[in-house]
């Protein structure tokens, strides 16, 4: 007797609006996060530490140097990913909500059109950048989310789009 093929179990839930709002204060409470991107010599994945803001819009958003190599990476192929939310002080890391996005990079520098404003936007946000935000080979990596994954901690797993973000 032939046996009835296993059953797949799909492990992501149905986005509801509690994801969404765990989603958009992970992003929103932000002040660092892990962006990785793809090293334009060798293709490798590299990941640094950032800081991360959001635009008036709530896009995720980081301050760079064109001298940083992550930046470097971003200019050659600006697909990226960017991982926030962190461990509570107690118990498993694994267990505490994170969000990683999957994004595009846009640069947005001195003089363009909108950066007056998310200048002050990210200060109100980062206010020991005053002394480096006005340097010539800084820009802002604009974050555009194409797709999120969220980890609400064990056995809550969420796929969501700009959509559910606000995006």
């Amino acid at each position: 007797m032939a046996e009835a093929p296993e059953k797949k179990i799909d492990p992501i839930r149905e986005t509801d609006d509690e994801a969404r709002a765990l989603a958009r204060a992970l992003i929103d409470g932000a002040r660092f996060g892990a962006l990785g991107v793809r090293d334009p010599e060798t293709g490798a994945p590299m990941v640094s530490r950032v800081a991360v803001g959001t635009t008036e819009e709530g896009a995720p958003v980081t301050l760079v140097s064109d001298l940083s190599h992550h930046t470097k990476a971003l200019k050659a192929d600006p697909v990226c990913s960017l991982l926030v939310g962190e461990p509570g002080p107690k118990g498993d890391p694994l267990t505490h909500p994170r969000i990683t996005l999957q994004c595009r990079a846009r640069f947005l520098r001195h003089g363009e059109a909108g950066h007056g404003p998310l200048r002050a936007h990210y200060l109100s946000q980062h206010p020991k950048a005053q002394l480096y935000i006005d340097f010539a080979d800084f820009s802002f990596a604009v974050l555009d989310v194409a797709e999120a994954h969220l980890n609400g901690g064990f056995g809550k797993a969420y796929r969501l789009g700009p959509g559910d973000l606000g995006l």
